[in-house]
């Protein structure tokens, strides 16, 4: 089956152009992706987020003691490093000094690409992540992924997190500007924002969207047997009804 090499679907369910504009959120996210993610994922949203946010990357691997490329980054001073990964001593945008404390670095985010089973294993093997700040969400968040059963509601995907950390910066940003311009200290006024105020996050949800939309179709057609099923008898499909394709996918 010919693939694309950019996002790894089958040609005839490529989900690249759902992830144009590429977002210049003026933050540096790194996508830690278990082995087990890399192999069994192939396609996941840890890939597409890649492929929507510019200046992001992929490092696979388990233990990133010795990896080069990792500890570059850990240590290159223009980067303020942060692990995305909530908990009680976790900062959100709304948290006091949290842009002071940056110091007109720029955020590196590291974002734990697998399964939370799979992430508490990248934490085991990688202790200096839990040196780094942690930082999560004010606001609480559902994910729309219909097809993945999370441990607890309010776990969501990898690219819903890029997405909400992108939009919540962006409305500290804009609060912040709001302020400087009120009381007239323009020269003040978001001398190094923690996000491109201008980006435009939409991308990762559309593309997003576009992979459940199409994860639901296929599931329909081989329900309905337009498609053939992996398996020679699959029972998944015997008694089930086709689903409805939510309005928020069109």
């Amino acid at each position: 089956m010919a693939r694309c090499l950019n996002c790894f679907r089958a040609i005839s369910h490529c989900l690249c152009e759902y992830a144009k504009p590429e977002i210049d959120s003026g933050i540096k996210f790194v996508l830690l992706m278990h082995p087990k993610e890399a192999k069994h994922q192939r396609t996941g949203t840890g890939r597409l987020t890649h492929l929507a946010l510019k200046d992001s990357e992929i490092i696979v691997g388990l233990d990133y003691s010795k990896n080069q490329r990792f500890n570059e980054l850990l240590n290159d001073p223009q980067y303020f490093a942060v692990m995305m990964y909530p908990g009680e001593d976790a900062w959100t945008a709304k948290k006091e000094g949290f842009k002071e404390t940056v110091a007109g670095r720029k955020l590196l985010v590291f974002v734990l690409d697998a399964t939370w089973f799979c992430s508490r294993k990248l934490i085991e093997h990688n202790p200096q992540l839990l040196t780094l700040p942690r930082v999560s969400f004010h606001g609480q968040y559902r994910s729309i992924f219909t097809f993945k059963r999370e441990p607890k509601p309010e776990y969501i995907s990898t690219i819903e997190t890029c997405y909400y950390l992108i939009k919540e910066l962006k409305d500290l940003e804009s609060g912040i500007s709001q302020t400087a311009v009120s009381s007239e200290q323009t020269s003040l006024q978001n001398p190094h924002p923690l996000v491109n105020p201008d980006c435009d996050p939409e991308p990762l949800m559309n593309i997003f969207k576009a992979m459940i939309k199409d994860q639901l179709q296929c599931e329909n057609d081989r329900i309905s047997g337009k498609l053939p099923s992996v398996y020679a008898h699959d029972w998944k499909y015997d008694d089930r009804k086709a689903r409805e394709i939510p309005d928020y996918l069109e």
